[in-house]
């Protein structure tokens, strides 16, 4: 695989980092707070390392593990320095007390963060349905994406694969809509019939 650069320090991060370098990926850790972005690298180890951020990640693609009011502001500070890459937004846009969407209807918090981004790179929708806390090293999981470029849906759902993790297209772009309004549905879920943030979305064929 390609080099992985993780944009955030929080705990989707380390748990992604952490599946990520399990599969025997290259990780950079980027946050605004060089020390913590080292402590997590050094936490993570295999050969981990911390980015400096607003510098040109490393990585071809660039995960932005931060909290979705700062995933535009994101993109935009960085600019050019994310062209060419594969950008994969796991943001789930919910309001405060987690009962609807801040977005207008239609649109998207990955939508956004593509008209941010230059124009040669690639936002893929990912990970916004699996809490990270599920992200067990060695746990299977079902990985639903969406974006507008095969190339970079193909990159995804390689990486994906590389975490011991299975990934299913939901298609277009226009898909990360609904994909944003089931992890607002799996929130709800895990506050009332579940009971607990303890489960995981699959899905099974019927033979």
């Amino acid at each position: 695989m390609s080099g992985i650069s993780i944009v955030g320090v929080g705990g989707m991060a380390r748990a992604l980092g952490a599946r990520v370098v399990a599969g025997g990926n290259d990780v950079e850790i980027i946050g605004r707070d060089i020390s913590k972005a080292k402590e997590m690298g050094a936490a993570l180890g295999g050969g981990a390392t911390a980015g400096t951020f607003g510098t040109a990640p490393a990585g071809d693609i660039v995960i932005l593990a931060v909290p979705n009011a700062s995933a535009v502001p994101v993109v935009t500070q960085y600019g050019d320095a994310l062209a060419g890459k594969v950008i994969i937004d796991l943001t789930n846009p919910v309001n405060a007390d987690a009962t609807g969407l801040v977005t207008a209807d239609g649109a998207s918090a990955a939508q956004a963060i593509a008209d941010a981004a230059p124009a040669s790179a690639h936002v893929v929708k990912a990970f916004n349905t699996v809490f990270g806390h599920t992200l067990v090293p060695g746990r299977s999981l079902d990985v639903l994406f969406a974006g507008d470029d095969a190339q970079a849906k193909a990159t995804v759902s390689a990486f994906i694969e590389s975490l011991g993790l299975r990934p299913l297209d939901a298609g277009g772009l226009e898909m990360a809509h609904w994909l944003e309004g089931l992890g607002l549905l799996m929130i709800s879920l895990a506050r009332n019939g579940v009971g607990t943030f303890d489960f995981t979305l699959g899905i099974s064929t019927l033979r």
